[in-house]
């Protein structure tokens, strides 16, 4: 469920015109669990999907493969309910604290995206 913090902070209209999107109007989002502060994944977001994570509290992404609009979880039921937001410096990247819900954000059925590390050359799978 969203913080009523992040709700009062700043009106979605605002948030929005704060956001500098790519020319294929795409900016891409990093999903972190607070709980553990790790980063769970990385998705593509445009100003529909955007709008639509501020307006439910649950995240909404981009598919760029697919070409339509999708919410984090909707056939697996891991879904991740938005805890704050935040914009870079530059206003081309988001950042999404979440409570994640489920098994993990992963569509391999791990809990991160980012389970696979590279140590001197090699992969190590976390």
């Amino acid at each position: 469920m969203i913080s009523d913090n992040f709700n009062t902070r700043i009106l979605p209209d605002d948030l929005i015109s704060l956001v500098r999107f790519s020319t294929d109007g795409l900016v891409p989002a990093i999903v972190q669990e607070r709980k553990s502060g790790s980063v769970l994944m990385m998705a593509w977001m445009n100003k529909e999907s955007l709008a639509k994570t501020i307006e439910t509290g649950r995240t909404w992404f981009w598919s760029r493969s697919r070409k339509e609009l999708w919410a984090k979880g909707e056939t697996s039921g891991d879904r991740q309910n938005v805890l704050d937001m935040a914009i870079d410096c530059d206003g081309d990247t988001i950042l999404i604290e979440v409570e994640q819900l489920g098994k993990g954000a992963c569509h391999t059925g791990n809990f991160s995206c980012f389970y696979r590390g590279m140590a001197n050359g090699s992969e190590t799978v976390e």
